[in-house]
């Protein structure tokens, strides 16, 4: 057993080094030495484009070259026959070059020379083809004369103008433009089509003020020609000069224009059919003519217009879809709509395809005795037909070659041999287009050679990542190794990694690595070397630099700049200030090892840096300078002195070196004025992350020396940073570097997982170990799989990265994982087991025995039967049933049949499917969800959803056209889900608080308007309107009325104000300390509901007063005047009492109470027992007198009911005595005496 599984492998792998053997081809290198010594078969390098239009009034140059070794030689073909340069004295060629020119110039005739011209470059070992190339001269034809006559027409009926333009060579640009060369204007109601005409939704009265010229630009003579103006005469109806109705919101019926329904002038009838080839812009276009004018909206069905490339042009009469793919195929549909009608039009889309490359066929270049293949795969629709070609003439024709194959789209080569070179062609074709590429096939038997100069001189700085180049060529491909000194041994592995290119990689240069390395390149022709001498230098450390000071002025300042390199090589210093180059001036002294400055000026201060560079790296420190104008000490002992973060530890040095450890002291800095609490130690490695830095430890601040633990394997380097009540230090300067030795990892790989990303395929991935944890160098994983419960030995493989990918693994099952970590000390301790699944594939079998059952005009009830576990070939998922509304119950109803689904996690039997729309039929289908995705689909099941109650009107429109009606206007549901049988309003007024009664009014579905007579001014009104199908009521929605009032006292006003800009207005007659409203809209139209604004007026007075009410003198005032009107009242009674009877007769406003026995004679007994003061007689909230003990009222003595009380009680208008002259006479007092007359009459 184990002996077959051993040869199974090696067949495997034997496999799989001649798969790659085949696919790979030697690379010429771009050294023009080289490339100028190989023999190559012609290349084509440029050419003119396949379809070549050209200028006639200049030479025709059709372009051809192609390079190639030998030199290659050129002829050509024009219309598929041999083409004698040489016989045409007017046509000639380039020098070295295929490329023709023909010289017009000389009397030749540009159109001679049309036709297909193809190129044909020639040299020993084959011919490379140009494409044909299709030459047209450019044409501007003129114009066609004719007469035009004028056009009339109705206002308001549509028109096209033709333009005609006469068939140029390209195509000339259109556009139209008056006699007078001004542009006519375009919109939604005027525009030029994409044919050049120009079209008239409905002509109006001001469109016969110009005439219309269309006009022709033509690309390369850069002429435009004008066609013969048309002139319009316009028929109308109402003759008035237009300007009078320009104000008018409805310029039609202004004019007397009817009103039609949209109709489509370009393109005709109800659909249409346009194809289009995949990559070029698709250009739909809808023009109707309509009063008003039509507005166009676009739709695709089943789905959204295709995102990021369609674009509306021509006031949205067409659209554009840039770079069109199979996937924009379909069918589109224009909407026209204005407020009469709408109008569909549907053009069915087809994308079509000119051949595209999908693999085109590269250059192979082999050695002898090797196999190769070249593959030509197109694509296109229909598909095109694949033919080849040898050096341009068809492969079949060609003398027979063993050692070639030919199947379809691919040739296969087979020790090929000298000779076998050649230029092979492949067309691929279609109706629409074709594709032609050249590939040669070139046999190359070259021995070794190295391309990098000789005897090179690599320096790198000690621990850095270097490259040795080797570059070479060969034909077969040399094998190139590397040796160290003159040593037998090669390099490759630990510290050394050779590339396919011949470079030999060092991770880490060592002072061990310094030495002349030899790389030798070898084939069955030979082989050749080259020597590369490497020196490995001592970097390059500022050791001490500068630091942060504060100096007085005057004084002197040194900035230290201490350096360490290697001794071999030029050391330059430099410094900057504030990041720019220092001029060192007077009082400046540049030292070796620092800079002083005498006499500190302010100028002095900012930022230095100090730069220290060799050849090979540098490094910099840089440091802050603030210059003090006074002396800093304070005078005061008591005075706080400020406070900032500490300096810099700085002399860190490492001693007590051991295997896992080392001790770290430093220097501490300054702590300025604020104690330093902690110090924080952060290490950098070199090897995986270079020049990052992490936290290693932290310490009190009370130390400055501290015991490190170190990890195996790493080149630790440490710096301290002080932290103080502030903040925290600048890092301090790093400490020599220390590596420790190595060891076996003592941990394994974590988050290790299996997963199949193919159907034949499980990768195995985990998260690496990280630089202290690796221990040693060539870390690697050992990766070790097997099925699951099963008796199969563990396999395994060793890798450097983090994924591995077992191949050929059965469909989705269960394995066993273990990733061990291993370097050149050992393993890592054995891992654990982890279980990973390999590659799902899509499910093989869909779910049987579906049944619906609609649960309600929503949501459809599902059952089926569940697929077998062996089918799924993977996790189930999900069962999902996809869905789509095929059609309405209800005619002319337009539906979206975007497909949508519903997801049944795990292994369930049924389910529900919801939000579906009512009154509708329904097409369902369901299938198995994997990983992998989904399985086939079941049989599709159909289903009619019942009637449903309709959502809410699509609008609810409100206006108030004056302060007695609101009008309601409304469009019927969106989703009506059912027979609409009419609508149901309810309303309600309210004001602030306060709401009125409801009230309910039904309408016929036909119906959509409504107008309401208001009660009163102030109140608003709430309105619920619903749509109604025979299952019930559906959604509501609910509007408020425009808040036009304020809810208490409130007077209405409207100004007019004159249409101008700026307008402004001046309100007058406003009451002080009142909140008003503000709305500003146009005359004929009501407000809108929120657009207004809100403003008070300022008081009157300019400081508050209290309530008159409440204040004393007030109170006691009233009560003095109401006992003075209770005495006279008093009195007057008395006098009237002694005349006896008081005849009431005259007294027709007075009803006397019918039980009085004083009511027959028409007068009263005034007896002195009745004689009382009216401390019972209660003043009812009507302004009347109410009857209590005594049946006199105040009444008799006016003219009637006509005193009135106000609403707060007080007495109003005038209390008269009638003006009988018997009475008068009568009676002692008169009227003009009468005290009760005096009082009220003041009142």
């Amino acid at each position: 057993m184990v002996r077959q599984r051993y040869l199974l492998t090696c067949t495997g792998v034997v496999l799989a080094v001649c798969l790659h053997h085949i696919i790979r081809a030697i690379e010429v290198p771009l050294d023009r030495n080289i490339q100028e010594a190989l023999p190559q078969p012609p290349t084509i390098i440029k050419q003119s484009v396949k379809d070549y239009i050209v200028d006639p009034r200049d030479n025709i140059f059709i372009e051809c070259e192609a390079k190639g070794n030998p030199i290659p030689t050129f002829s050509w073909t024009r219309n598929g026959k041999f083409f004698n340069v040489a016989k045409d004295p007017k046509v000639s060629m380039q020098y070295r070059s295929g490329t023709l020119m023909i010289d017009i110039h000389s009397r030749g005739r540009p159109e001679d020379y049309e036709g297909e011209y193809q190129c044909f470059a020639r040299n020993d070992y084959g011919t490379a083809l140009s494409n044909k190339m299709h030459l047209q001269v450019s044409k501007s034809p003129l114009w066609p004369k004719e007469k035009v006559d004028v056009i009339e027409v109705d206002e308001g009926a549509p028109l096209s103008l033709q333009c005609n333009p006469p068939p140029g060579l390209p195509p000339p640009v259109i556009f139209w433009m008056s006699s007078s060369m001004e542009p006519i204007h375009q919109d939604k109601r005027v525009s030029q089509g994409q044919n050049g005409d120009l079209y008239f939704s409905n002509v109006m009265l001001q469109d016969a003020q110009t005439d219309y010229s269309c006009n022709a630009r033509f690309h390369f003579t850069h002429t435009i020609q004008q066609k013969n103006p048309y002139s319009l005469k316009v028929k109308t109806k109402n003759p008035h000069n237009e300007t009078s109705f320009r104000n008018h919101t409805d310029m039609y019926s202004a004019r007397g224009v009817t009103e039609t329904t949209p109709s489509f002038m370009y393109p005709y009838g109800t659909s249409s059919s346009q194809m289009v080839l995949r990559g070029v812009d698709l250009l739909l276009e809808c023009i109707a003519s309509g009063v008003p004018a039509p507005d166009i909206m676009w739709y695709k069905k089943g789905g959204l217009l295709p995102a990021g490339k369609s674009k509306f042009e021509n006031f949205n009469k067409a659209l554009r879809i840039s770079n069109v793919s199979e996937e924009d195929s379909g069918e589109y549909f224009c909407l026209a709509s204005n407020k009469v009608g709408l109008i569909r039009h549907t053009i069915s889309v087809r994308v079509k395809a000119a051949p595209y490359w999908l693999d085109e066929p590269q250059n192979l270049i082999l050695a002898p005795g090797e196999d190769g293949r070249l593959v030509c795969r197109a694509n296109g629709n229909p598909k095109p037909t694949i033919q080849w070609l040898m050096n341009g003439e068809p492969i079949e024709s060609s003398s027979p070659n063993l050692s070639r194959e030919v199947s379809g789209d691919t040739i296969v080569f087979r020790d090929t041999q000298i000779g076998s070179s050649a230029v092979y062609q492949c067309n691929a074709s279609n109706e629409h287009g074709y594709l032609l590429a050249n590939a040669f096939v070139s046999v190359l038997d070259v021995p070794p050679r190295i391309l990098a100069p000789r005897n090179q001189l690599i320096k790198v700085i000690l621990y850095n990542r270097t490259r040795l180049g080797c570059p070479f060529f060969g034909s077969p491909i040399p094998t190139l190794r590397w040796f160290k000194n003159g040593q037998g041994s090669t390099l490759d592995g630990g510290n050394y990694q050779v590339h396919e290119n011949g470079t030999l990689e060092m991770n880490m240069a060592r002072k061990e690595d310094q030495g002349i390395y030899t790389c030798v390149a070898t084939n069955i022709l030979g082989k050749a070397e080259n020597q590369v001498r490497l020196e490995v230098k001592d970097p390059t450390r500022i050791v001490r630099g500068p630091e942060d000071q504060v100096v007085k002025k005057g004084s002197m300042v040194r900035l230290d700049c201490r350096i360490k390199h290697d001794s071999t090589l030029k050391l330059t210093v430099n410094w900057l200030k504030d990041n720019t180059g220092l001029h060192i001036g007077k009082g400046m002294k540049k030292e070796d090892d620092g800079l002083t400055i005498h006499g500190v000026a302010e100028k002095d201060q900012g930022d230095y840096t100090c730069i220290a560079s060799t050849e090979l790296d540098k490094d910099s420190a840089k440091a802050h300078l603030t210059v003090l104008a006074i002396p800093s000490v304070p005078t005061n002992r008591m005075t706080a002195l400020p406070k900032g973060r500490p300096n810099p530890p700085r002399d860190l040095e490492l001693t007590d070196l051991a295997e896992r450890s080392v001790r770290l002291t430093w220097i501490p800095g300054d702590d300025n004025n604020s104690p330093i609490t902690d110090y924080v130690v952060q290490f950098e490695e070199d090897r995986f992350q270079a020049g990052t830095w992490h936290n290693h430890s932290s310490y009190p601040g009370s130390v400055n020396s501290a015991v490190l633990r170190l990890s195996p394997y790493v080149n630790y380097q440490f710096r301290v940073i002080a932290v103080n009540d502030v903040g925290s230090s600048l890092p301090s300067l790093p400490s020599e570097r220390y590596q420790t030795n190595g060891a076996r990892p003592e941990i394994n790989p974590t988050g290790i997982q299996g997963v199949g990303t193919q159907k034949n395929n499980m990768e195995i991935t985990w998260t690496p170990l990280n630089a202290t944890q690796t221990y040693g160098p060539n870390l690697r994983y050992i990766v070790k799989w097997r099925r699951r419960d099963t008796r199969e030995s563990w396999s395994n493989v060793t890798v450097r990265n983090t994924r591995y990918v077992v191949w050929n693994t059965p469909i989705y099952v269960p394995y066993d994982i273990k990733v061990q970590a291993e370097n050149d000390f050992g393993r890592a301790p054995e891992p654990d087991v982890v279980i990973g699944y390999s590659g799902e594939d899509y499910p093989k079998a869909a779910p049987t025995d579906i049944r619906l059952r609609v649960l309600n005009s929503t949501a459809v009830g599902l059952q089926w039967t569940r697929v077998y576990p062996d089918t799924v070939q993977g996790q189930l998922k999900e069962y999902r049933a996809y869905y789509w509304r095929e059609s309405s119950l209800l005619k002319n109803l337009w539906v979206s049949r975007k497909r949508q689904h519903t997801s049944f996690l795990g292994d369930r039997p049924r389910g529900t499917v919801s939000q579906l729309f009512p009154y509708s039929n329904y097409k369902l289908e369901m299938a198995v969800v994997n990983g992998r995705g989904d399985g086939p689909r079941s049989e599709i099941k159909e289903f009619t959803t019942p009637e449903g109650v309709p959502s809410i009107p699509r609008y609810l429109r409100i206006g108030q056209p004056n302060m007695e009606t609101i009008t309601l206007e409304w469009d019927h549901p969106e989703h009506p889900n059912g027979i609409l049988t009419g609508y149901n309003l309810r309303y309600q007024a309210f004001n602030g608080s306060k709401v009125g009664k409801t009230v309910g009014e039904n309408f016929s579905p036909n119906q959509t308007r409504f107008t309401l007579q208001r009660t009163d001014p102030i109140s608003r009104y709430r309105f619920f309107l619903r749509a109604r199908t025979q299952v019930g009521d559906g959604a509501v929605l609910m509007k408020e009325s425009p808040a036009l009032l304020n809810e208490g006292n409130n007077t209405v006003r409207s100004v007019a104000v004159k249409a101008q800009t700026p307008s402004s207005v001046q309100l007058a007659d406003l009451i002080p300390g009142m909140e008003y409203k503000l709305w500003v809209f146009p005359k004929l139209s009501g407000p809108k509901e929120n657009s207004y604004i809100t403003f008070t007026t300022s008081s009157a007075y300019t400081k508050n007063h209290a309530d008159i009410a409440t204040q004393g003198w007030f109170i006691g005032l009233m009560c003095a005047i109401a006992l003075l009107v209770l005495i006279l009242l008093i009195v007057c009674f008395i006098k009237r009492s002694r005349g006896g009877k008081y005849p009431v007769r005259d007294n027709k406003e007075e009803h006397l109470n019918p039980e009085d026995k004083n009511v027959e004679d028409g007068s009263f007994d005034y007896s002195d027992e009745d004689n009382k003061p009216l401390p019972n007689s209660q003043t009812s909230l009507d302004g009347t007198i109410k009857q209590q003990e005594s049946d006199d009222s105040l009444v008799d003595y006016g003219e009637g009911g006509e005193g009135q009380f106000n609403e707060d009680g007080s007495f109003i208008g005038q209390y008269t005595v009638k003006k009988d002259k018997e009475e008068t006479e009568g009676n002692e007092s008169s009227e003009a005496t009468s005290p009760v007359n005096a009082i009220y009459s003041l009142a």
